[in-house]
């Protein structure tokens, strides 16, 4: 009973320390840099499955890119 009390009024509190927490050893064991990687690649691999879930255009502009950069670094013009 007094758990869910505890629970009830300090809720953010303690979800911010578990992260805290969890992100620290996160830090500890894989370093800061990894992490931040880590959390880069999945951003990005959700952000692709949610503009496909949206159905959405790429990002890029993949046949644009490779129309210009095979006009702009033609090796005999």
């Amino acid at each position: 009973m007094i758990w869910k009390e505890i629970w009830e009024s300090h809720k953010g509190r303690i979800t911010g320390i578990a992260g805290g927490i969890f992100f620290g050893f996160i830090y500890l064991f894989a370093g800061f840099w990894d992490m931040l990687f880590f959390a880069l690649v999945v951003f990005i691999g959700y952000s692709a499955g949610k503009r496909k879930d949206l159905r959405m255009d790429s990002f890029f502009r993949w046949r644009e890119m490779g129309q210009w950069l095979s006009e702009r670094w033609r090796p005999f013009k």
